[in-house]
């Protein structure tokens, strides 16, 4: 029996921790090509947080949640979560029934159009639409994939979601990264960096992590070839030459932005003749800063190829699930927090210690006993 309300996390307006509210809601039901899903876990984002806070602009000084489409779609109240894991419980019109009781992951995207190689106005559940921080949520059939893979506990599923695993994937065919290339990875041990290392294995490159010395061991075992402390940059190409045998980096898959981003080019380019392709810097995010001051001849000079990702497209999300079902990309899961407790969950996130690596996962407190409890990090937050 399907209730006519459901528990979640409102997003009010822009602002701080206080604009998320856990209140009653009425259950969605699914329009027609839709599949109405009980979520089980839903992965936490940066992005959740970013859009909350209005960071996301594409015009100076304004204060916002990005808008390619060419208007706001962030309208509240919103029920944010992209990364959706759960079960089909209901299905709309011109959905076969059949579904129904299907375990599947969401592919979080709100496309702009019909397309499946290129997606130019970005947008996404819990973000255009509500996603997945509630007990129920209603979402195209087509993007809700079945993944039965029974290693995969819910939880873990949900942390393999496509906000960071084709976010990560995009980076790496935007930059046509290809087999035995180096590639260095920053912001390693977050969502997005294990999966760039994982996928750069499967696609038979090399991947090198920037993070901090405690999480070499933990880096290396995801698949990292080396890991260069990020905590001394002045030495950094020093490091890069050391770990790679004296050849610099063929791509870089940029998370941090700032002031970093020139050391990242330092480190593609301190030896062009041992080059066969352009040096090519892929941005999807700017933990370190929004601004970085880089002398335009050394982009157009040493041909550094800069490409801007936000998100992935059909054709990347269905081969990332693919992967998922045949056990090629293994989850890593840092821990889980139950929905009401939303507000400790991001204190937890943005004070994490040294040995936080991997995703934490959201779970309905009604479901939390089954799908959240073995993975509590509750009582150390």
């Amino acid at each position: 029996m399907i209730p006519n309300t459901m528990k979640a996390m409102v997003l009010t307006g822009y602002g701080d921790l206080d604009k998320l509210e856990y209140k009653e809601m009425p259950t969605p039901s699914p329009a027609q090509g839709e599949v109405l899903v009980q979520v089980t876990a839903t992965a936490k984002n940066n992005t959740d947080r970013k859009a909350r806070e209005g960071l996301y602009p594409t015009k100076k000084g304004e204060t916002t949640s990005f808008q390619m489409g060419g208007k706001p779609t962030l309208i509240f109240p919103r029920i944010q979560g992209a990364d959706i894991a759960g079960r089909v419980v209901a299905v709309g019109d011109g959905v076969d029934s059949r579904r129904i009781g299907e375990r599947g992951l969401l592919d979080f995207n709100i496309y702009g159009t019909n397309r499946r190689d290129i997606n130019l106005t970005p947008d996404y559940f819990g973000h255009g639409a509500d996603g997945g921080y509630a007990e129920y949520v209603a979402v195209p059939s087509d993007q809700f994939h079945a993944v039965a893979n029974e290693t995969l506990t819910d939880a873990e599923l949900a942390a393999m979601g496509m906000c960071s695993y084709q976010t990560a994937m995009h980076m790496l065919t935007s930059a046509h990264v290809k087999a035995e290339e180096r590639v260095l990875v920053t912001g390693a041990s977050g969502g997005v960096g294990t999966a760039l290392i994982q996928l750069c294995r499967i696609l038979g490159a090399i991947p090198y992590a920037l993070s901090t010395s405690d999480k070499t061991a933990a880096l290396k075992e995801l698949g990292a070839e080396s890991v260069i402390d990020r905590s001394d940059m002045d030495s950094f190409v020093d490091r890069v030459k050391a770990a790679t045998g004296g050849k610099p980096f063929d791509a870089v898959m940029d998370l941090v932005g700032g002031d970093m981003t020139d050391r990242f080019i330092d480190a593609m380019i301190f030896d062009m003749d041992a080059r066969e392709t352009c040096p090519r810097l892929s941005i999807a995010g700017a933990s370190g800063g929004n601004i970085s001051e880089i002398l335009w001849t050394r982009i157009y000079l040493y041909q550094v190829q800069i490409f801007g990702v936000s998100h992935g497209t059909r054709e990347e999300a269905e081969q990332l699930v693919e992967w998922i079902r045949n056990g090629q990309l293994k989850p890593v899961l840092h821990g889980a927090f139950r929905l009401s407790e939303l507000h400790q969950a991001e204190h937890y996130f943005m004070n994490r210690d040294s040995h936080y690596l991997g995703k934490i996962v959201i779970v309905p407190d009604s479901r939390w006993e089954e799908h959240g409890k073995q993975w509590s990090r509750e009582s150390k937050a």
